[in-house]
């Protein structure tokens, strides 16, 4: 594409978020130009739309912390037009311009080969969150949980993370219990995903006692604050629990008897800056591992104007699985 010609990309300011034409010389720097394909709603991109603090680092920027689409123009040896790459985090929509345009410039470093079994929507549809639930499967598994171990607890059920965490493991043999604000609404969906049990989120999400019998072999939380704290408590001696999210808050507000006690193990989950090495063994796990057809059936698509309405809804947690979007839409 020429420097002059024009495409379309959302933009955050300080005072606004909206949709409009942009140009190749607004994307700022980076070796590597892609045509972007597909993008997606993730609750850090809601959080960029809705002018809520701690994801962009500077205004105006465009938002959208995942990408796929196809090498238009690199410096870098390693890309030629027309391969198919990805992106999720290193700063994409957080400290630079991200995947929510028809264009992105990057460094071609931070690309990932699209895996050949998957398609491109299909990879905007697991897209970070996918990638995080896979990386706290990985996460797990070096720790030593098998299957035997017994069950694995998902809170955040029905949110993009907690719906892929659910098929991967319960594709891998474990037994997974769902915990959601939507447990009665949802239940069908959980458990076409591979739940074998559902709770509500009121079940976790109030302060309990910092010890509590013990039900979980492993968590996999998305959610922070009290519903963490309650899942440690109800951890196994020796049980594993990874973070990765703090939709009901940061705090932490427990104590740490379940560390001393119980042994527990408390593993965090940074998807953003994830070494190359990392990513491309969480990618190749997904395109080995992730049962396509659950995918599909928990994933939805929009076209590029309703983007901010998607942002506010994900944020009121109204809205579950994936949203892809299509960015030519």
């Amino acid at each position: 594409m020429s420097a002059t010609e024009s495409f379309s990309a959302w933009w955050v300011s300080e005072q606004s978020s909206d949709l409009r034409s942009t140009h190749r010389d607004e994307l700022g720097p980076g070796d590597t130009l892609v045509r972007v394909e597909f993008s997606g709603i993730n609750y850090k991109d809601g959080l960029a739309l809705q002018h809520k603090p701690g994801v962009l680092r500077g205004y105006p920027m465009i938002p959208g912390i995942d990408l796929v689409g196809f090498i238009e123009e690199s410096e870098l040896d390693q890309w030629q037009p027309g391969e198919r790459v990805l992106l999720n985090g290193s700063g994409l929509g957080e400290t630079h311009n991200g995947g929510l345009a028809q264009y992105a410039r990057v460094a071609g470093s931070d690309l990932i080969t699209v895996p050949q079994q998957i398609s491109n929507f299909r990879a905007a549809a697991i897209g970070t969150a996918g990638f995080t639930a896979m990386l706290s499967v990985l996460a797990l598994e070096d720790a030593g949980l098998t299957p035997e171990a017994g069950p694995v607890l998902v809170t955040g059920a029905a949110g993009g993370v907690g719906s892929i965490a659910i098929t991967l493991l319960s594709g891998l043999g474990y037994e997974v219990v769902a915990a959601s604000g939507r447990a009665d609404s949802a239940s069908s969906y959980l458990t076409e995903l591979g739940a074998r049990r559902i709770i509500p989120r009121t079940d976790l999400s109030e302060p309990g006692r910092p010890l509590q019998s013990q039900e979980f072999a492993a968590v996999v939380d998305s959610v922070g604050s009290h519903t963490l704290v309650n899942a440690l408590a109800r951890l196994n001696y020796g049980g594993l629990a990874t973070v990765c999210g703090l939709a009901q808050g940061p705090d932490l507000p427990g104590t740490v008897l379940p560390f001393i006690l119980r042994g527990v193990h408390l593993i965090g989950i940074n998807s953003v800056y994830a070494p190359r090495a990392l990513r491309e063994r969480a990618w190749k796990r997904l395109a080995r591992d992730l049962n396509l057809d659950h995918l599909d059936s928990l994933t939805r698509s929009i076209p590029m104007s309703e983007v901010g309405d998607a942002g506010a809804r994900i944020l009121a947690g109204e809205l579950r699985g994936r949203t892809v979007v299509d960015v030519d839409a």
